[in-house]
């Protein structure tokens, strides 16, 4: 294989992966909501609505407040791209 399609396969294989990882401004504010709320439930997170409590539930769940819940810097990078395109699409708070 030559060498110059090394990269370009490379590139070709991993993007999938990267495109997953980032909300699309395309995605429903339903998908939105429940991709940052996700984050949060595998974090601990510990519901007040009964929106989230419908979906992810509580059990199990160690922090009352949203801003002790330890989170990565990644992961606080793909929620504040889930804000923005929430706000981009004037999602309901």
């Amino acid at each position: 294989m030559s060498k110059l399609l090394l990269p370009a396969l490379s590139l070709t294989i991993a993007l999938p992966f990267f495109v997953a990882a980032t909300p699309a401004a395309a995605q429903s504010c339903e998908d939105l909501w429940y991709q940052r709320n996700e984050i949060y439930k595998a974090q601990g997170y510990c519901f007040r609505t009964q929106r989230g409590i419908s979906a992810f539930g509580n059990a199990g769940c160690q922090y009352d407040n949203v801003e002790d819940v330890p989170l990565s810097a990644t992961q606080r990078r793909v929620i504040a791209d889930i804000q923005r395109a929430e706000r981009t699409q004037r999602c309901p708070r």
